[in-house]
């Protein structure tokens, strides 16, 4: 299937990106006057010291920054009137300033010590409060978020099991998001949403403290590493408009932000042992610290267990190092690093007969898999001056994955112990540059932001498939003179480009009324370089056939993508917001060169398109009650997905391809209820209930396949709920969860479970839910944690492998506990 014309001339009209362009330039040329500063210094009342980190507000303005390391602050571009300053750190009293602005103010706030030890819910209450917003401001640092779809994980805030970084609690307050479960500790995120394949997060683009991390953002955007939930401070989660600020891709964005530098110490150190079911053994240990001008933040994460079905243990060593300097108080540069590196055991995928008689049975014994991941970034952020910043990114990934087992289609077949294994290596090399210029300016008496920004990436990939070893540990050796006869053998490069431009501006029409259009320009060449074997063999195994045969790509394309957002806030506790995004995304040709036995792939498989389209209300009252509900419209044109096609009177197969146009659409909202602070003032006390309930419907509105149109679309559960209480009294925490996840298909066909099906690869996923409770107590320099997953021991599974790490039904952990013990000096 080939994209609409209409549509293609749409995306790829550059005049539209230059006319924009050149209005906003216009726009920046004008200034008008009567904007002011307010800045000032935060001290500690008791010892005249300056206090870092403080977040100062402005509750009119809906405005916040974040106090120096000399405890300096500043608002720029204030227009004259009443203002309510509010300053908030943790140790002190919070304080309120009334302020009456006619020219630049100046302010000194002196803040009161709480006292020595403030409890655990206290502090995490204190978290909570207005300034740990749940979604991301207008503007942070050189980044536009106004008018968006865009929800926070606070991290610190949970009471979870984080050593494994079990994601459907990490992301319980993430509206409708789809989680495959590797059970593996965390070592891999699978989420998806609103109909997009959770599969190593691929439909998003993946980031960390605002670079790159997957294989390839175009060739090969899955995501086979993810930061240890134990030090990250914040998860960011943008949805489709996204594709104008980070790329094209249909989810949105998946930013972690990782813990930051301790500002008040020149040495921190934390360090957490968890022991858990199946012989779960964890550790993470973190050194933080700022001396002079000079921040560090590193931590070295080990995880081992044998999981709960056979043929399923697995090791990982993660280390993180983040160093930056301040310059001076305009320019700081930063230096981080990366490195994981895990091994596994795969315990292979089972027929839905097979995971009814037994979901931790394990007929493969041989099957493997190793990342190597190494990440590179330096970032400088630099402030032109008091109303323009700028900030350059260059970052780069040198990586690896192998996988080596027996994956053929009959789930049910034994492996064949005398065989040689498939055995598939991928080399990731890739690098890139991001640079961002953001300012504000004024005009007709109204302040407006403006970015502008580009981006360079270039990758050199490779794969190779063959005959691996025919024995049972984890070599990763090929084997190619013990079996020259190897069916599925294949070596390719894929070198890819990608440049890109893009700018958004924030107008901010009246004082409650923002409309911010953009724009972005995708200059893609993909390639692929290399070649195939065709064998033949006769009856007796010998062969009849076996060439090289070349098979050299060359795709280049560019487009424009188009967007707009709305933000209305008629009451300091309710926004009004609406967004439309172009999306795209690239085909892969890994999708095109690996062999998979399980699958058909169309070779002329082709680039998806669409866009999304977000209508929703959000705010909080008070602190006691935050709430964002709304709804969404996705479009997919030349979706890529499944169908179980025939091949003949007596044999079906399983075909990849662009299937059809497909639209999803549903309501999502999330809504945060303080159930204590209705019933008490005692601060020591804590309440909560949360619930984030989505429901979605879907349909294939147009296929050239067979039985495809007005089909439902895969991966999505028509009601997706996750609910539960957070409580507690002074240092003692709980968290008790609800989660679940109404049927879904997955494949295009809408196949039904297939008991007598032999592969398990195609069919419903049935309904599941599951309860998982928690807690924490912390005392002195210590903090217990405890908790069990899975509590009622419920037999489910979440996903369908086609390949890796299957293929079959994969069963999801069973009841499992744990406990960690941190100690923090």
């Amino acid at each position: 299937m080939h994209q609409k014309n209409g549509y293609l001339v749409l995306m790829m009209k550059l005049k539209d990106f230059k006319i924009i362009l050149g209005i906003v330039f216009l726009l920046l040329a004008s200034t008008a006057q009567s904007q002011w500063t307010i800045s000032g210094t935060i001290t500690s009342a008791d010892s005249l010291e300056p206090v870092a980190n403080a977040e100062v507000y402005i509750y009119e303005l809906s405005k916040k920054v974040v106090s120096e390391a000399d405890g300096t602050f500043q608002f720029n571009d204030v227009k004259p009137g009443n203002y309510k300053l509010v300053v908030f750190s943790y140790e002190y009293a919070i304080s309120e300033q009334n302020l009456n602005v006619t020219d630049n103010t100046t302010i000194s706030i002196a803040l009161e010590a709480l006292g020595e030890h403030l409890s655990e819910v206290v502090l995490v209450a204190r978290k909570e409060k207005i300034f740990a917003l749940n979604k991301l401001k207008a503007v942070e640092g050189t980044s536009i978020y106004e008018g968006k779809k865009s929800e926070v994980v606070l991290v610190d805030n949970l009471t979870i099991n984080l050593a494994s970084g079990t994601a459907r609690q990490l992301y319980a307050q993430v509206a409708g998001l789809n989680i495959y479960e590797n059970n593996d500790a965390g070592l891999q995120l699978n989420i998806g949403g609103r109909g997009l394949d959770p599969n190593r997060t691929a439909s998003f683009n993946t980031r960390q403290n605002g670079y790159d991390i997957s294989a390839d953002v175009l060739g090969y955007p899955e995501s086979y590493y993810t930061p240890p939930a134990e030090g990250l401070d914040r998860i960011e989660v943008i949805r489709g408009a996204a594709s104008l600020q980070y790329g094209t891709q249909f989810g949105g964005l998946v930013n972690f932000k990782m813990k930051q530098p301790n500002s008040e110490k020149k040495i921190e150190w934390i360090t957490r042992q968890t022991l858990g079911s199946n012989n779960l053994i964890t550790n993470f240990s973190s050194l933080s610290g700022t001396v002079g001008k000079t921040q560090y933040y590193a931590f070295y994460n080990f995880k081992t267990g044998d999981g709960f079905r056979p043929n399923s243990e697995f090791d990982s060593y993660n280390g993180y190092a983040h160093v930056n300097h301040n310059f001076s108080d305009r320019t700081k540069v930063s230096f981080e690093f990366s490195y994981l590196n895990y091994l596994a055991h795969q315990p292979g995928g089972l027929t839905d007969q097979q995971f009814e008689d037994d979901p931790t049975f394990s007929n493969r014994t041989r099957n493997w898999f190793n990342v190597d991941w190494k990440l590179y970034s330096m970032k400088l952020d630099h402030s032109l001056s008091d109303k323009t910043d700028f900030s350059l990114n260059l970052f780069a990934l040198d990586a690896f994955r192998k996988s080596v087992g027996f994956r053929e289609n009959r789930v049910s077949q034994e492996d064949d112990l005398t065989a040689p294994r498939e055995l598939i290596v991928g080399n990731f090399n890739n690098w890139g540059a991001e640079a961002r210029v953001l300012t504000r300016y004024s005009i007709l008496d109204a302040n407006h932001v403006f970015l502008i920004g580009s981006k360079y990436y270039q990758s050199k990939n490779s794969e190779r498939q063959g005959p691996g070893t025919n024995g049972a540990d984890a070599d990763f050796s090929f084997a190619d003179n013990d079996y020259p006869n190897y069916s599925r053998q294949s070596d390719f490069e894929f070198p890819n480009l990608n440049l890109a431009l893009f700018a958004e501006n924030i107008f901010n029409v009246t004082d409650h009324l923002s409309i911010t259009p953009g724009a972005r320009f995708e200059y893609i060449k993909t390639e692929s370089k290399g070649e195939y074997k065709q064998i033949n063999l006769d009856n007796a195994g010998n062969p009849i056939l076996n060439v090289d045969i070349p098979d050299n790509r060359d795709f280049a394309r560019q487009f424009v993508l188009l967007g707009v957002g709305i933000s209305y806030k008629p009451l300091n506790y309710l926004e009004l917001y609406g967004n439309f995004s172009q999306n795209y995304r690239s085909v892969t040709f890994n999708d095109i060169r690996i062999n998979n036995p399980s699958l058909v792939i169309d070779p002329n498989i082709s680039d998806e398109s669409g866009y999304t389209f977000d209508l929703g209300a959000r705010g909080r009252l008070g602190n006691v009650l935050s709430y964002d509900l709304g709804g969404f419209l996705l479009r997919y044109d030349n979706r890529l997905g499944v169908v179980l096609r025939a091949v003949s009177d007596i044999q079906q197969e399983q075909f990849r391809g662009n299937i059809g146009d497909a639209v999803t659409y549903g309501f999502e909202s999330f809504i945060d209820f303080n159930l204590w602070k209705t019933i008490s003032n005692n601060e020591n006390g804590k309440l909560n209930l949360f619930v984030n309930l989505a429901l979605t419907d879907s349909e294939y509105i147009s296929s050239e396949e067979n039985n495809i149109e007005g089909n439902k679309v895969e991966f999505i559960p028509n009601v997706n709920l996750k609910t539960g209480l957070s409580f507690g009294y002074k240092n003692l925490l709980g968290s008790l969860q609800y989660t679940y996840l109404g049927s879904q298909y997955t494949d295009a066909t809408n196949s039904p479970r297939d008991f007598d099906s032999q592969s398990g690869i195609v069919g419903e996923i049935p309904a599941y839910d599951i309860l998982d409770l928690s807690f924490s107590y912390s005392f002195s320099y210590f903090k217990l944690e405890a908790g069990i997953n899975n509590l009622l021991d419920k037999n489910y599974f979440t996903r369908r492998a086609t390949g890796y790490p299957g293929p079959g039904i994969l069963p999801s952990q069973t009841r499992t506990f744990y406990t960690t013990l941190q100690f923090k000096l």
